[in-house]
């Protein structure tokens, strides 16, 4: 499948602490821009290991986060509390202390009694908050797995192919997952990908490969109409560093 015009903008950072900070200062810069043009402004944004540096540096940053609204791309079906659920890594991070605690976090409501009333009431949240059919994010960050998903869209699962709603039930390493779909990650003003480390060589290289299906690399559903910023360190990109 040919890639339909995507333009992804590869930077390369030396190491992991280089690349947080890098991220940090790039997302306190399109907020600001954001903040500037809008008197709200929508941020998504992804959980995993890779971001939690990145979002303790962005934390510290003087915006106005009282007029910026958090959400979370994807959200494993787990309580508030449990050691993988995205949105403590985010209250242990970014929303922990200093200046973005004034952003108002809106949650994935995982306690619900099925995976399908948290996606239906998750969706909800994001139609009170965004205009648009799908619904606009100004910003949003996305991880990259390696085996070439984004968000919760997995190789094979059906949440990858779903463009008829903007939240969808998903599946991936034994859990079940929410998670915003190919439409709404594709309908933002701006996306940033992260990548760490030499896992994610082979992930990256498709990513970037424009003969590259999104059938077996997902992350290539996101197909928004501005540039994709892709900051990575310098282990992720080893395969592609000065081919891009």
């Amino acid at each position: 499948m040919a890639d339909p015009g995507v333009v992804y903008q590869l930077e390369i950072s030396p190491n992991q602490e280089l690349l947080a900070r890098r991220a940090a200062e790039l997302l306190a810069r399109e907020l600001e821009l954001a903040l500037a043009q809008r008197e709200r402004v929508l941020l998504a944004l992804a959980g995993g290991t890779t971001p939690a540096a990145a979002y303790r540096l962005l934390g510290q940053q003087q915006l106005a986060w009282d007029r910026v609204d958090v959400l979370l791309g994807d959200e494993r079906w787990v309580g508030p509390e449990d050691p993988s659920s995205n949105a403590r890594m985010l209250h242990e991070t970014l929303l922990a202390q200093g200046p973005a605690r004034q952003a108002v976090f809106h949650p994935v409501p995982t306690e619900r009694d099925t995976p399908l009333a948290s996606a239906e009431a998750f969706e909800q949240t994001l139609r009170r908050l965004c205009a648009g059919d799908p619904p606009v994010l100004d910003l949003i960050l996305l991880g990259l797995g390696d085996d070439g998903h984004t968000a919760s869209l997995f190789p094979g699962s059906a949440a990858a192919g779903v463009s008829d709603r903007a939240v969808a039930v998903g599946e991936g390493k034994g859990l079940e997952r929410i998670t915003l779909t190919a439409p709404v990650l594709s309908a933002a003003r701006q996306v940033v990908i992260l990548v760490s480390g030499a896992a994610k060589q082979e992930a990256l290289r498709r990513l970037l490969d424009p003969s590259e299906s999104p059938l077996r690399t997902p992350a290539k559903l996101v197909q928004p109409h501005t540039p994709v910023l892709v900051l990575a360190d310098a282990d992720a990109a080893a395969l592609v560093a000065g081919g891009v």
